[in-house]
């Protein structure tokens, strides 16, 4: 049987109470540079091991001009770059140099700490290009908010894929339909990066109980009732849920079991004991997470 042929049919047309919470990003501009930021919220926190979900651009770069995020440090969770455009260079105190492009991702676990660069390379910024992202933060169960510091890059071949007709879809991360990503992660969860054609449909997976949709673009129907992008859509419990495309539409959908109690989050560190990022304040300014080789000149300074 098809995967796609497996959801509940959509209820009559009426309003969407499945969908629980509507989030209208906030843009924040980096410099000539626009992201919205869909997580956290004050009305939502996470999404399964979701704490953090930016949207970046889109953005035509002119010959010269690019991404310039300074090395910054990290703790307690798991970085996920996911690029739909462009090309970004990540470098990080462990030596990692790796240049992500469309359809592939960069999966850094900062564990008990790590700092990194994000730039747009030589070559790139000559040219010029269009730039167009998710940056998504993963929390880490308590056991592993401390474990060794990692960087791992996943070719987008590697990537399982699912095809129907006015669908294709890639597997981020995690499990759904049947099918396993290679990118390990530290908790049950589910990322896919899908696009439809309008008309199509899609299920989405029942199971875990937090659910989620980013709409980047296009406009979906959920039983009778339109959204458009840009918009995180997130889902109750157990309910069934099908999304039909109302024109050509590509989206993020995201999941995973409910986090094993809360987590602080100041700046760029998660952590499930304040102290914890409070000491990573104190390590930050006094240079304990190190240089990132290839980019030991700059970095962002501790906010005050």
């Amino acid at each position: 049987m098809s995967w796609l042929t497996e959801a509940t049919p959509a209820a009559a047309p009426g309003p969407c109470s499945a969908v629980d919470l509507v989030v209208e990003p906030g843009v924040k501009d980096l410099g000539g540079f626009r992201v919205r930021r869909a997580l956290p919220t004050a009305k939502r926190r996470m999404v399964g091991p979701f704490i953090f979900f930016d949207h970046m651009g889109p953005v035509q770069f002119a010959p010269g001009q690019g991404i310039d995020v300074r090395p910054h440090p990290h703790i307690g969770l798991a970085t996920l770059t996911y690029l739909v455009a462009g090309s970004i260079m990540h470098r990080d105190t462990l030596g990692s140099a790796e240049r992500i492009t469309p359809g592939a991702v960069n999966w850094m676990t900062a564990g008990r700490g790590i700092a990194h660069s994000e730039r747009t390379d030589v070559v790139a910024r000559a040219d010029g290009e269009l730039m167009q992202g998710i940056q998504s933060w993963v929390a880490l169960p308590r056991a592993d908010e401390e474990t060794t510091p990692g960087f791992h890059h996943y070719a987008a071949e590697s990537l399982p894929r699912l095809e129907e007709p006015g669908l294709a879809a890639r597997l981020i991360a995690g499990a759904a339909f049947g099918l396993a990503s290679p990118v390990r992660t530290f908790s049950d969860m589910f990322y896919l990066d899908v696009q439809l054609e309008a008309g199509a449909t899609m299920p989405l997976p029942a199971d875990p109980p937090e659910r989620a949709v980013y709409l980047l673009e296009g406009e979906v129907e959920i039983a009778g009732e339109a959204f458009a992008a840009p918009r995180l859509l997130v889902f109750r419990p157990g309910d069934p849920i099908s999304l039909r495309a109302r024109e050509l539409t590509r989206l993020l959908a995201l999941g995973g079991e409910p986090m094993d109690g809360p987590r602080h989050i100041w700046w760029n560190f998660v952590s499930s004991s304040q102290d914890r990022i409070e000491q990573a304040k104190a390590d930050w300014k006094s240079g304990k997470f190190g240089l990132v080789p290839g980019d030991e000149t700059e970095f962002i300074p501790l906010p005050e």
